[in-house]
């Protein structure tokens, strides 16, 4: 059975390529629904105006895709609400130096 621990882990591998920094610690992962096979991934990206949409939930799939007992993934991007900084880990505040 897929937990959202495991589908957590698997997103670690999706990378913001400005920041250099995964979408877990940015705090851009903001729902994870497992039903059955499928799972839903609600996230968002630091501006509206990021051009990385496409490639994230291309990424969300091939890496969440690759966990036992998934058939299907689900990403869905939302700016509602807002992504802010404080939503990133401690480590990752760190690393930029908030």
């Amino acid at each position: 059975m897929i937990s959202v621990d495991d589908v957590t882990e698997a997103l670690r591998d999706v990378i913001d390529p400005e920041l250099g920094l995964d979408f877990v610690e940015l705090g851009l992962i903001y729902d994870i629904e497992v039903e059955g096979g499928t799972v839903k991934i609600t996230y968002t990206l630091t501006t509206p105006a990021c051009p990385i949409g496409p490639h994230v939930s291309e990424q969300m799939e091939e890496f969440v895709g690759e966990l036992d007992g998934v058939e299907r993934v689900e990403p869905t991007m939302t700016f509602s609400p807002p992504w802010g900084p404080e939503r990133m880990s401690e480590d990752a505040k760190f690393a930029l130096g908030f």
